[in-house]
């Protein structure tokens, strides 16, 4: 005998759709590649999203299609995720920050058919885009007025491709063992290897990583995930944020110290995610300042060993829990 209870598969964008449905005025901010401010909802998010599969399946791409990404953490990155996740393809985030033939290397080895990439990575994408013999496709994450000029073939500016949908698509219906996403470890022994995200793990680890004695989210929070979405899927906060409801803050490509204080103080950020070393340009900024952390409740640090100075500065000085973690890209 099978219960009939939430009969339905566990699959990525329920979690969008939860947070439309529920949280559908939550706030989204972003700092933008092209400079201001953008403020969006998950409603919003939701309806692009919706307008992302619906032209990734007209121009030919589905199910189990790897669709890569190079970009910073805005809100068009996030929709653009969901889309891709609601067609049926897998997303690829792409590390930048890694050697250009080792970029080469994992893109041919996932056959990569398209790439969504910010304005920041086309000199990078306008070197190794000849190399990467599946790729069909560049949608630039940008609009026509920002446009730059390039020598890519089969190049679209994003606003303008996602213009030509009106969003009346249903998510596709497959498996929930489905592969989702992929992220490639920075090739440490050898070649870098990929790591396959399925819908079912990612739903699972976002509502893990959400509880108490994890990360310890909620629909009260706002949260700023520094930590880019190509190490392991910005630990999960692009998919646990939409699952509670949780005001979301988007760094895009500024990192330093005085650009993260802005957000968190501005947008009264109360718990966010980075690597040791922007923790430490963020310390570095309050100390010769004198600014405080009036809002900021907790912060996750990992992706290397913290120094305890780290911890201790946030703790004793700034009255922040500090959560270090680990874990396995």
């Amino acid at each position: 005998m099978l219960g009939l209870m939430q009969e339905w598969p566990l699959l990525c964008h329920k979690l969008i759709d939860n947070a439309a449905r529920q949280h559908g005025e939550r706030e989204i901010v972003s700092r933008s590649i092209e400079g201001p401010i953008v403020r969006t909802t998950y409603a919003e998010i939701h309806r692009r999203a919706l307008r992302v599969a619906e032209r990734l399946e007209r121009d030919g791409f589905g199910l189990g299609d790897r669709i890569a990404t190079l970009a910073w953490n805005t809100a068009r990155h996030i929709e653009a995720w969901y889309g891709i996740m609601g067609v049926g393809a897998i997303y690829h985030t792409l590390n930048p920050r890694l050697f250009p033939e080792q970029i080469v290397w994992i893109m041919n080895n996932a056959e990569d058919k398209a790439i969504f990439v910010d304005l920041t990575f086309m000199p990078l994408l306008e070197k190794i885009a000849g190399a990467v013999k599946s790729l069909k496709q560049v949608i630039v994450l940008t609009d026509k007025a920002h446009m730059p000029q390039t020598v890519l073939p089969n190049v679209v500016a994003y606003e303008e491709w996602l213009g030509e949908a009106d969003g009346a698509f249903t998510w596709k219906a497959f498996d929930e063992n489905t592969a989702a996403g992929m992220c490639y470890t920075s090739g440490t022994t050898g070649d870098p290897k990929g790591v396959l995200y399925s819908h079912r793990s990612n739903v699972l680890h976002a509502m893990i990583a959400a509880m108490p004695d994890a990360m310890g989210l909620s629909s009260r929070d706002t949260i700023l995930p520094v930590v880019p979405m190509f190490h392991a899927n910005a630990w999960g906060l692009g998919q646990s944020a939409p699952m509670i409801g949780a005001k979301l803050v988007m760094p895009g490509c500024k990192m330093d110290g005085a650009s993260i204080y802005e957000l968190l103080d501005t947008e009264k950020v109360t718990f966010s995610a980075a690597v040791p070393t922007v923790w430490l340009m963020l310390l570095q900024h309050l100390e010769e300042t004198g600014k405080q952390l009036p809002y900021l409740k907790k912060v996750v640090i990992g992706g290397s060993s913290c120094p305890r100075a780290i911890t201790t500065k946030f703790q004793d000085n700034y009255d922040v829990e500090v959560i270090h973690a680990w874990g396995m890209t």
